[in-house]
């Protein structure tokens, strides 16, 4: 069920280099059911601008109907919602879209989350939903340098966490490809989210692991009635998904 109407800032800060944290608090939070969901906010009371921005869903707590989200200030858009303070509201138009099969790891098996920059966040509440459900998980994030890490240590309480920079100022001096290339055995199953690139880097490495990757595609009405986020399949023949309404999470393989 999609939900829409304003909500609350509760908590707003920016926790690495032009990456913010807020948490906001209404009624639409008991509709929040799957890691790996999105809203769509209106960052402005004006028409300008016109679209919503896309925002993963990094945590919820149904309990007291409040939800985390991060993203990166990257435009026009992000910045005018930068500016938002505790109690401000916000037009949320959510959660959309389809979400990570948590029921993929059983108990007892080990997963491997795999995030590279604002694909982060969404990997949290999927975490502690897998190890709420007794599954080993551990983290592999992706970062451009040591001033976009963020969330290590609320990952680490978690699972085993690993950081790669691409120039090396933090952690393992690479991409999120480098330290699997390390890691003594491969997963039960894997989650990832990120640029595209990098989903089917991981997808190759990890070929015949069960998968399951979340894409980021520029999105205009987020409920798949504009058709601006499609993707090629590897069916061919001009068989498209919609990244808003379909996915974002689809099973690895399925996005060309």
């Amino acid at each position: 069920m999609i939900g829409s109407g304003k909500m609350e800032v509760v908590k707003h800060k920016e926790i690495a280099h032009n990456i913010y944290e807020m948490t906001v608090i209404g009624q639409q939070v008991a509709q929040m059911k799957s890691p790996g969901q999105f809203v769509h906010i209106r960052v402005s009371d004006h028409s300008e601008p016109l679209l919503r921005r896309p925002i993963s869903i990094a945590s919820i707590d149904s309990e007291t109907l409040e939800f985390t989200m991060i993203y990166r200030v990257d435009g026009r858009g992000t910045e005018l919602l930068s500016q938002k303070r505790s109690g401000d509201t916000i037009d949320v138009l959510g959660p959309l879209g389809n979400g990570f099969p948590v029921s993929a790891a059983e108990t007892g098996q080990h997963a491997w989350l795999i995030g590279g920059g604002i694909g982060v966040p969404p990997l949290y509440e999927l975490a502690k939903r897998l190890t709420s459900n007794g599954v080993k998980v551990t983290m592999i994030l992706g970062f451009q340098s040591a001033q976009d890490v963020f969330y290590e240590e609320a990952f680490k309480e978690l699972g085993e966490t690993f950081i790669t920079t691409v120039d090396g100022t933090y952690g393992t001096q690479g991409f999120v490809t480098t330290k699997m290339n390390e890691l003594p055995e491969p997963p039960n199953v894997y989650y990832s989210c990120g640029p595209k690139p990098m989903l089917h880097a991981v997808e190759k490495a990890l070929k015949g692991t069960p998968g399951y990757l979340s894409f980021e595609q520029r999105m205009g009405c987020g409920i798949g009635a504009c058709f601006a986020c499609v993707c090629p399949t590897t069916e061919g023949d001009g068989a498209y998904v919609k990244v808003c309404s379909d996915g974002p999470v689809f099973q690895a393989g399925v996005i060309a």
